[in-house]
């Protein structure tokens, strides 16, 4: 039976990236720190020969995130494949009120930046095979977990078991150890479907994301490489089979009416997907022995691109509390680190999902006060910049952790 400090559950982004963390800020430590042993689980064996070329899905990064990644030596590399969000424009569909963010305004290089998740997923893999002291389960799933005082039972699939201080569970929205461990999760219907593609514009899109409100849900173009705009168009799921089954003129004809004409003609569309959009949250960040982090701790709505920007915050501290912890003696999955851990992550936690879903229902909602109310909002906001610097620090991801 293998012996470790830290066993993470899940192997993509946010498991991937915890993993490089723990590594990087362990690296120059003290002894007992530095040798932490890291293991990581997980299901499925990347294809890196693969690459989806025009139809790559894509994924939003906050200014925040790329300076949470270069700390750990992440970002100069990721960097080569990502495209800086230099402008973001938020509109409400037939109405007057707008807000437009700037980079140049407020004296960074870009917002944020949109990378490929294949380009993503690939160097986290190189990355994640390159650390000294993390050992790749991979294909690997866990089936069993027990647990006693001291330390946490693993079984694998191939019925190798393995020890560990810690378990991390980062293994996605539906969290099979959280399952195997009964904790809890909520969920709540936005009754929206998110209908996704990568979309080609007349007029180059020179950096610039929108963001348009909808009576049906938002709809968002993010800026791609390769003169390319990734599209999240979320609508009612009783319209999924109609706009899934419209051909590529009609959806973009469709599309258009829809979004608009800021970037010229919608002139190309790649394959379609659709899936539905949920919040779901597990009851709790923390458990005896065990941590939670990214989807396995919070799936969000798309409007305003949250997701993985708030998983990361999640890792990147309990990598911190961890490391902290081990320098204090403590051992790496101890009550006080797991106590420290959930008391710096819920304060974010609530106030991302509480501006997230209370965006949903803002503007899905088309009664005469509130569509008064939220472009008058969205027009001091666009006039007073004291009125926009807390929602541009989030979308900035310059928020405390």
């Amino acid at each position: 039976m293998k012996q470790y400090d830290v066993v993470i559950a899940g192997g993509a982004m946010a498991g991937a990236a915890l993993a490089i963390a723990l590594n990087k800020l362990s690296g120059n430590r003290c002894d007992s720190v530095r040798g932490l042993r890291i293991a990581v689980v997980e299901a499925v064996k990347p294809k890196l020969e693969q690459h989806p070329g025009y139809d790559a899905r894509s994924i939003a990064l906050s200014l925040g995130s790329a300076n949470l990644l270069d700390k750990i030596g992440v970002w100069s590399k990721l960097a080569n494949v990502a495209t800086p969000i230099s402008h973001i424009h938020v509109s409400d569909r037939g109405h007057a009120g707008m807000v437009r963010m700037d980079a140049k305004e407020m004296a960074v290089d870009a917002l944020g930046y949109v990378v490929e998740l294949a380009d993503t997923g690939a160097l986290f893999h190189q990355l994640l095979n390159e650390q000294d002291q993390t050992d790749l389960y991979c294909p690997a799933t866990i089936t069993g977990i027990s647990r006693t005082r001291q330390q946490v039972n693993l079984t694998l699939e191939s019925g190798e078991q393995l020890q560990t201080r810690l378990l991390v569970t980062a293994d996605g929205a539906l969290s099979g150890c959280c399952k195997l461990l009964g904790i809890p999760r909520t969920e709540h219907d936005f009754e929206q479907v998110a209908v996704i593609a990568n979309i080609t514009t007349a007029i180059a899109h020179r950096g610039r994301a929108f963001e348009r409100f909808t009576p049906y849900g938002p709809v968002a173009l993010l800026p791609m490489s390769e003169g390319r705009s990734s599209l999240v168009w979320c609508i009612k799921p009783e319209h999924q089979a109609v706009v899934m089954g419209w051909d590529d003129a009609r959806f973009l004809a469709e599309l258009q009416q829809v979004f608009g004409w800021r970037l010229g003609q919608l002139v190309k569309t790649g394959q379609r997907a659709a899936y539905p959009l949920l919040l779901r949250q597990s009851q709790s960040l923390v458990s005896h022995r065990v941590a939670v982090v990214g989807n396995a701790a919070q799936t969000l709505h798309p409007i305003a691109g949250q997701g993985f920007n708030l998983g990361l915050r999640d890792v990147m501290s309990l990598a911190e509390e961890i490391v902290r912890g081990l320098e204090q003696g403590e051992d790496a999955g101890s009550a006080a680190m797991l106590s420290r851990y959930r008391q710096r992550r819920m304060p974010d936690r609530e106030a991302t999902v509480a501006m997230t879903s209370g965006l949903v229902s803002l503007f899905a909602n088309d009664s005469f006060p509130l569509v008064a109310g939220r472009n008058i909002g969205l027009m001091a906001m666009n006039i007073f910049d004291t009125l926009k610097a807390p929602l541009l620090r989030r979308a900035m991801g310059q928020v405390e952790r």
